[in-house]
């Protein structure tokens, strides 16, 4: 089977201090290179991080002439100051959006809309879709959302969002790609024809992954949690590399053409496994 290198996309998260500014330039600097389709930055949970992400993505537009897909969420603000921040993009020449419901502010069980706020992500994304000038992606579950009663909900939700005027769908990560493809068969039989694009998230601590995987809903599987515990941390990082790029070899030789990687970042682990699977910034050529 031949196999061809995937488009790839990288997610990372706005820095809160300067220290985290450094890593942030590090991660663009390693990762650009690389030629992505896009990058996303993310989008504190309550909007505590606002205007961080906004200032992150027009640093990185300018700085790094990445395509920015920004996200945005409906927690804790009205629908005009919503729309305001899309408009604020649009004047900074952002043209892709990220359009997720939001996480809960801290202290809080759950999501609860602003009274004069978007209600839900669906309702966000036919407001910017209405409004028009942005690609706008959505979120999606291959497993169910820890507020879903089944996976069944999170396609019927998916083909809402994308009804809505999103034209894809970025996924949470998993660690099993056949829970990928079933996923993608429910969505096709649901008739959603948008591409659904693997969120791959590259183990820089198996200990804190497995942390995020319980808080967002994805299942750890035993043979992965038997294979760190035998790697130990000396064979944790080649473990990791090895791990992540074997499930991308498998979702590309499942017909995936495109792959989203959660930075967190920290560019050397995604580095190490977009350059196990070809992906490598192109050689400089000498006069």
């Amino acid at each position: 089977m031949t196999f061809t290198a995937p488009r790839i996309s990288f997610e990372f998260f706005p820095p809160k201090n300067l220290d985290q500014s450094f890593k942030l330039w590090e991660t663009a600097n390693a990762l650009a290179p690389l030629g992505p389709d896009f990058v996303s930055v993310t989008y504190g949970a309550g909007g505590t991080t606002r205007q961080l992400t906004h200032e992150a993505v027009t640093a990185l537009a300018s700085n790094y002439g990445l395509n920015v897909a920004a996200h945005l969420t409906c927690v804790e603000a009205t629908r005009a100051e919503t729309m305001q921040i899309v408009d604020d993009y649009a004047a900074a020449g952002v043209t892709e959006i990220v359009a997720l419901r939001g996480d809960p502010p801290q202290g809080t069980d759950r999501f609860r809309p602003h009274p004069d706020g978007f209600a839900d992500s669906a309702e966000l994304i036919a407001a910017i879709s209405a409004r028009g000038g942005f690609k706008i992606r959505c979120g999606a579950y291959p497993e169910p959302h820890p507020e879903s009663p089944d996976s069944a909900a999170d396609v019927a939700w998916l083909k809402r969002k994308i009804d809505a005027g999103a034209s894809s769908a970025i996924t949470q990560f998993f660690f099993d790609a056949d829970v990928y493809f079933r996923f993608r068969d429910a969505c096709d039989a649901a008739g959603i024809a948008a591409p659904i694009i693997p969120g791959i998230l590259p183990v820089q601590s198996w200990a804190g992954t497995k942390r995020f995987a319980a808080r967002c809903g994805a299942s750890v599987p035993q043979w992965a949690d038997d294979a760190f515990a035998a790697a130990g941390p000396e064979g944790e990082r080649a473990l990791a590399i090895d791990m992540a790029a074997g499930l991308c070899r498998r979702l590309i030789e499942g017909g995936v053409d495109r792959l989203h990687f959660y930075t967190v970042n920290r560019p050397e682990m995604t580095l190490a496994v977009c350059n196990a699977l070809g992906i490598e910034a192109p050689k400089a050529q000498v006069a």
